[in-house]
């Protein structure tokens, strides 16, 4: 486990390596879906794929600017190593979720794309992706896991975001796992049944995800409200408008059959 990697003679960032591993992958199963559908333009998925990659740096970006203001050192935010230190590691999933979506529908209102088809289509690919910054998390050490002393315990080295020399709970990779888990039954219920609720069923399952994998962290820079974390009271909105959103829909869909 180590902050940075190297490949092909060069020192590269072992969580942005992950992160590109996961858009590569992500963009693979999303093309072969791409192409079995003849009433989705290419053209209109690569420039929604943009504003969202756009959307999502900002957004994960600014939301750890907000819950980990006291921990960074403003005096030294215009330093050069500091900065890019800063501006390298340092994401917040919502943040990066909320910013993809509203930068989505900003390609919308310029191009006229048919975004909520584009989401629907290809909400499977978030967590796909999603699973493999988890393991970036994981070789970086940050987001890290409670004290734990049991099966799969892991202990830090010196260098890692991780605190070293102690045994902590493998949360990122509880956290990795399940996302990849969410990945196959949206992709799977997409291909097979080819259901209504994607987007619902990826707020609610990855909601309740991220409410356990919260109270399984132990890192500070997460901002906190009433003992709840910042994640967690996204994850109750999250999973309080997927199950009203669902209600609604069937009662629009029996009233157009009744």
């Amino acid at each position: 486990m180590c902050v940075n990697t190297e490949l092909f003679g060069h020192t590269v960032s072992s969580y942005m390596l992950m992160v590109f591993v996961g858009a590569v992958a992500a963009n693979i199963v999303a093309a072969i879906v791409l192409i079995k559908r003849k009433d989705l333009d290419v053209y209109d998925f690569v420039l929604t794929e943009l504003y969202a990659v756009i959307g999502g740096l900002l957004g994960a970006k600014l939301l750890y600017f907000i819950t980990a203001y006291k921990y960074i050192d403003w005096g030294r935010f215009f330093e050069k190593e500091y900065f890019i230190s800063l501006m390298t590691g340092g994401f917040v999933m919502y943040g990066g979720l909320i910013g993809a979506i509203a930068f989505m529908f900003l390609a919308k209102a310029i191009h006229k794309i048919d975004i909520i088809k584009y989401i629907r289509e290809f909400i499977f690919a978030f967590p796909l992706a999603h699973g493999f910054g988890r393991i970036g998390c994981f070789l970086a050490g940050c987001c890290y896991g409670v004290p734990y002393h049991g099966h799969f315990s892991v202990v830090f080295p010196e260098g890692s975001l991780a605190p070293a020399g102690i045994e902590l709970f493998p949360v990122q990779m509880f956290e990795a796992i399940f996302l990849f888990v969410i990945f196959g039954i949206l992709l799977f219920a997409k291909l097979k049944f080819s259901f209504k609720y994607p987007v619902e069923l990826y707020f609610l399952l990855y909601g309740i995800l991220r409410i356990i994998t919260e109270s399984l962290r132990f890192d500070e820079m997460r901002g906190k409200l009433l003992g709840i974390s910042t994640s967690q009271w996204i994850s109750f909105i999250l999973i309080g408008y997927a199950i009203i959103s669902i209600i609604v829909k069937r009662r629009l869909a029996k009233r157009k059959t009744a």
